[in-house]
């Protein structure tokens, strides 16, 4: 079995981790989870000019015709630098929607603008439930006239403080079946009745919970079909969990390598606490929960790079990387001791984010329960 990577993404995995290293250090990660806009502005429009927020849009649409493992090793790259910014949800959560589930005039209006950075656009999917179910959308569109008036609240939406649209899944129809009757709308986050509030969080990312209140909406704003919204929605969280798999196992490795480093470095009792047994086992467990997770997200993005059904993957992926995460962090901390707890310790970074990925489109127990349905039970 093959598991190499091509020429070309070797080539962007060594440059992603060169820019993290000169273009986003561990400071600035901090400085950027206490800023109001949570990302610099010249660093989003370096990484447009590198391509990489088109690199999974078709050319014709302004993308570079890159694959969903292309984008997979850049977010890899990205996790291990806990790289601050709206990369995520604007490309993997809005324009992959948009993508899929799009008007040709809806494509070719704003993938071009994403792609090169000018615009910004993120998923309003969960509401107070946090459910990833299609039982979970309440918020209301109903139809008046030509128009949709959308009524509800929207809870931690990624970056909606800076974005300049949201698409907002909502109900159209509350049928006895709750995967029919959801309809996905482009809202100018802008729009009157539009309102933002941002969220405190233990990871410091930026999420909002996001108002509509009777916020008219034109029915060519409509992505996709009236009713037929969870179909798209159900196979941009396939993607989405795979690449927040990746992402999660990009994080993983930076703790094991700063661990070992720490292991090496720090003398106690006259020697390197890395000669230590203790120590030793902690570190041999780490590494082989980052070697499991590398391997099963790899697999999943590949398999959906390959549009293959892979349900059954990817929720295994994520149930597993999610709980291999938390078990890396833990270690990590247990090998550095009182100063891996400390404000300034880089190791701080990820363990605060841990809650936060964990249960990103779904914890174990969430994704147990899909891989039980695939496993006929």
């Amino acid at each position: 079995m093959d598991f190499s990577f091509s020429e070309e993404q070797d080539m962007l995995r060594k440059v992603a981790r060169n820019f993290c290293a000169n273009e986003c250090p561990t400071n600035l990660v901090r400085e950027m989870e206490k800023d109001q806009q949570g990302y610099p502005t010249d660093l989003w429009n370096k990484m447009a000019g590198l391509g990489w927020i088109g690199l999974a849009f078709p050319e014709e649409y302004g993308g570079t015709g890159g694959s969903f493992l292309d984008l997979a090793v850049l977010l890899d790259e990205m996790g291990r630098a806990r790289l601050p910014g709206p990369f995520f949800s604007t490309v993997v959560l809005g324009g992959f929607i948009i993508l899929e589930a799009g008007n040709e005039a809806q494509k070719n209006d704003l993938l071009p603008n994403i792609a090169n950075g000018d615009l910004i656009v993120t998923l309003a999917l969960t509401e107070h439930s946090a459910s990833f179910n299609a039982a979970g959308v309440e918020l209301s569109a109903i139809a008046d006239k030509e128009d949709f008036i959308l009524d509800g609240t929207k809870f931690f939406v990624p970056d909606a403080h800076v974005a300049d649209y949201i698409v907002c899944v909502a109900r159209t129809d509350d049928g006895a079946d709750k995967e029919k009757g959801v309809t996905l709308f482009l809202v100018d986050a802008k729009k009157s009745g539009v309102s933002c509030n941002p969220l405190e969080t233990i990871a410091g990312d930026k999420q909002c919970e996001v108002i509509f209140n009777k916020v008219r909406i034109p029915r060519e704003n409509i992505i996709g079909e009236v009713d037929q919204g969870w179909t798209y929605v159900k196979n941009l969280l396939q993607k989405a969990t795979s690449a927040k798999c990746v992402e999660i196992a990009g994080g993983a490795q930076q703790i094991l390598d700063m661990t070992l480093a720490y292991a090496k470095e720090r003398v106690q009792f006259g020697h390197p606490i890395g000669t230590l047994q203790a120590i030793q086992h902690h570190c041999t467990n780490m590494a082989t929960d980052v070697e499991g997770s590398m391997f099963i997200a790899y697999q999943a993005a590949w398999m959906v790079s390959e549009a293959l059904p892979c349900s059954k993957e990817v929720a295994m992926a994520k149930a597993w990387v999610g709980d291999a995460f938390r078990r890396i962090t833990l270690l990590g901390h247990q090998v550095h001791g009182a100063i891996g707890f400390t404000e300034d310790h880089d190791l701080t970074l990820y363990s605060r984010r841990s809650r936060a990925w964990e249960t990103a489109f779904g914890d174990s127990y969430f994704q147990r329960e899909i891989i039980a349905q695939q496993l006929g039970l």
